[in-house]
């Protein structure tokens, strides 16, 4: 079922009641990116998938894009929406989004967080932000309004985004995808500076780290910095394995957020 709270638009699978969790997608991007994900979650949980401000069926694209309670408020609309503690997953941006999140309302509403590939920060200095080499690749041409400019710093990004070869037809929806998030939300989503150690320090949920060692989008060096300020949190690296565990390693991926958002066990 789709639905909408405030700007967004989200995908709900599963039955209000159960164990509920939140799947938050990557800049330029939408919540289709979890479809393998949520056909493996939800006969288990409640899953809640929207499509970030500005991007896919959601509103929201004359922004504002560079204020954190913007953010945290969109978030916390779709947590309402839930009957209890949510486990929230982050992958890319997502992760981003969660830290708004915390800063604005804190942890009460959760059960637990897993960052998938994630940035914590924003902004040249901040370490939980360290992207790697295929996104300084193609900066700043994908963020242009020019499809002729864009468009083949699109494909090599998207390309890169697995370690190995993706699947037929998997880079063409991406690039598409990239190209339909108009480019002035692709430009607004970098022109914001964030810095995010307090927060991840003062994080009181269970707290999973997740990242493919080969990642060359998000660099492994931002789930360390997570690693290294997240009172307890536990560390899930991925061999072999780049910016997209949840497509690279499905069965892997789901095992580890079913048992984090405290789903059966296997």
């Amino acid at each position: 079922m789709t639905r909408t709270t405030g700007e967004l638009s989200l995908l709900e699978r599963g039955e209000p009641g159960r164990p509920a969790i939140v799947l938050l997608h990557g800049w330029a991007q939408t919540g289709e990116v979890w479809s393998d994900a949520v056909d493996a979650l939800a006969d288990e949980f409640h899953l809640l998938v929207p499509d970030l401000r500005g991007h896919g069926r959601s509103g929201g694209v004359d922004g504002p894009f560079d204020d954190g309670r913007v953010w945290a408020d969109d978030l916390a609309a779709v947590i309402a929406l839930t009957r209890g503690p949510v486990t929230l997953v982050g992958w890319s941006y997502g992760g981003l989004v969660i830290t708004d999140y915390l800063r604005h309302h804190g942890c009460a509403a959760l059960r637990g967080i897993v960052l998938v590939g994630a940035l914590t920060e924003i902004g040249r200095g901040n370490p939980g932000g360290a992207v790697g080499p295929a996104m300084r690749a193609a900066l700043p041409d994908v963020l242009s309004p020019d499809d002729a400019v864009a468009e083949p710093a699109a494909r090599a990004l998207v390309a890169a985004m697995t370690a190995e070869p993706a699947a037929p037809g998997v880079v063409e929806r991406g690039v598409a995808t990239t190209l339909r998030t108009p480019a002035h939300v692709r430009r607004g989503l970098f022109t914001r500076s964030v810095s995010s150690g307090d927060v991840l320090a003062g994080i009181t949920v269970p707290t999973l780290v997740l990242h493919g060692d080969q990642d060359a989008v998000v660099a492994p060096a931002a789930a360390e910095y997570a690693l290294g300020k997240i009172p307890g949190a536990s560390a899930r690296w991925f061999t072999r394995v780049g910016h997209m565990p949840f497509a690279e390693r499905a069965a892997e991926f789901t095992h580890a957020v079913r048992s984090h958002a405290g789903g059966r066990k296997e």
